[in-house]
């Protein structure tokens, strides 16, 4: 069972030949990095202990945020809600260098 992203598609325990699981990882690793250095700069980095890179079965990366508590889970969704506002005036959030594939 997936969704139409993969994100429910089995974790990668068992490699296949000729699926790119390296390049998904590596995706999902700098995402994670990113993550975690604006976690680091908001003093919520100890909030998020488990957030790691992983792939699923096909090669896409994953980015797990790990078990948080609920009081990081909300400061988490403020933050995006803060930030979609600040998007919607026309703030740049992310340098263009930085700004995410679609």
């Amino acid at each position: 069972m997936t969704d139409r992203r993969g994100v429910v598609a089995k974790r990668a325990e068992n490699l296949s030949p000729g699926v790119p699981y390296v390049r998904g990882w590596n995706r999902a690793r700098r995402s994670a990095g990113a993550l975690a250095d604006q976690l680091v700069l908001l003093g919520l980095d100890s909030d998020f202990p488990g957030l790691v890179a992983d792939v699923n079965v096909f090669g896409d990366g994953l980015v797990q945020l790990g078990t948080v508590r609920p009081e990081a889970a909300e400061l988490l969704a403020r933050l995006i809600a803060a930030g979609l506002a600040a998007e919607s005036r026309d703030a740049p959030l992310l340098p263009p260098w930085e700004t995410p594939v679609a």
